[in-house]
């Protein structure tokens, strides 16, 4: 087997062990909060861009924006890159 392939057999496995609640030497990362309305505004766009451009649904928005509820690990990621680099994540998603 090569080493890439060993490489994921190994993530494999340590996936699984973590999906069991076990330890396993793994990191996980959550990235910060992040105040979506402070972002959106620092952006420059109404809510309605921001809704059509990211396809963010306008409930989850109005929950977010006020902090009744807290956007999950993976929309924060998305967030993050929004955030940081505007043009690429709009790039990425124009043809979604």
């Amino acid at each position: 087997m090569s080493e890439v392939g060993h490489d994921i057999k190994q993530g494999l496995k340590e996936a699984l062990t973590f999906s069991r609640g076990k330890a396993v030497g793994a990191r996980v990362h959550i990235p910060a909060e992040i105040d979506v309305k402070a972002m959106r505004g620092r952006l420059g766009m109404t809510q309605k861009e921001f809704l059509e451009t990211f396809k963010i649904p306008v409930g989850t928005l109005r929950d977010w924006e006020p902090g009744c509820r807290a956007p999950d690990q993976p929309s924060r990621m998305l967030l993050r890159v929004i955030d940081r680099e505007l043009q690429a994540a709009k790039r990425a998603l124009k043809e979604v």
